[in-house]
């Protein structure tokens, strides 16, 4: 085998051990032995010069570097996956799939909704609608195995071409029975004293966020991270604290039990649409951003 390239079967077996966690659950599901599975993933790692697993009898677990190569080997066979499908669909003459990746907020309502404006005889079919973290996103849309991704701002990346850019206010959650529920606006004062529910990543919406209330000279008392709005949405419903999310989750995918009220803060949660360099969009493809465009009120 080149030494530049890796073997397809032993990134699935490693992709399906990790997601399943077992080497038999990885088994059965790929339709091979136990024996197989186990001497794949030795001669990936052997070929990777790194361990992928902790062993400990029947209880396997990733080593650090293999959660972060497991992110890398799935988005590499989902890939594979998209191509796949495209094949089949150009060697029967139907139109060709189509690969969206999307941060989940925008997957629960901006994505479908615009998937609804569309005439049904323009769709493919199969559309493969994938929410990510932003960072696999770019990832993904730059290696071009997605079409298109709808990932937050700023970003940078000259293998991307950013379509255009739209921006919402955040805004607070909280749980019906919290004390600031009643309240028409909640100010940053309001937020002192408060356990703030928000994403984790430091570069991108969290900063908004840091800023204002740094500006505002609020310290949150305590802070809960998470990866996404709907997960700060359901944390705030359980009473843990106030989210600070942009509307387009709560918008998408109402949640019962919680109450929606506007910051007297502007943080801004800014996204926009990118496609690879140098691809031309199909007509499909140019028919969902304009789509979503006309949703996002542009």
């Amino acid at each position: 085998m080149d030494p530049n390239y890796l073997d397809t079967k032993q990134l699935e077996a490693f992709v399906a051990v990790v997601s399943i966690g077992s080497m038999t659950g990885a088994a059965k599901a790929l339709g091979r032995s136990q024996s197989v599975i186990t001497r794949l993933i030795q001669e990936l790692e052997e070929e990777l010069g790194f361990a992928l697993l902790h062993r400990n009898g029947p209880r396997i677990t990733p080593t650090q570097q293999g959660l972060a190569f497991h992110e890398q080997a799935d988005l590499f066979l989902s890939g594979l996956r998209t191509i796949g499908a495209r094949a089949r669909a150009i060697g029967g003459g139907a139109p060709l799939p189509i690969h969206v990746a999307t941060l989940p907020s925008l997957a629960a309502g901006v994505v479908p909704a615009a998937l609804a404006r569309l005439d049904p005889a323009d769709l493919p079919d199969r559309i493969h609608l994938n929410s990510m973290a932003a960072e696999n996103i770019v990832q993904a849309v730059a290696a071009q195995t997605a079409d298109l991704g709808l990932t937050t701002l700023p970003l940078d990346h000259p293998g991307l071409e950013v379509h255009w850019t739209a921006e919402v206010a955040c805004i607070a959650v909280v749980a019906r029975h919290h004390s600031l529920a009643a309240r028409s606006v909640i100010t940053a004062e309001d937020l002192a004293q408060e356990r703030i529910i928000t994403t984790h990543n430091p570069h991108r919406l969290r900063r908004a966020i840091n800023e204002a209330l740094e500006a505002a000279g609020v310290a949150p008392s305590s802070v809960i991270d998470s990866n996404a709005s709907f997960v700060s949405i359901a944390l705030a419903r359980a009473g843990l604290g106030v989210a600070i999310v942009e509307s387009l989750t709560s918008a998408g995918l109402p949640a019962s039990g919680v109450v929606q009220i506007p910051l007297s803060v502007h943080i801004p949660f800014r996204w926009g649409i990118v496609t690879p360099v140098g691809r031309p969009a199909n007509s499909l493809v140019t028919k969902l951003i304009a789509a979503i465009k006309e949703g996002a009120g542009f």
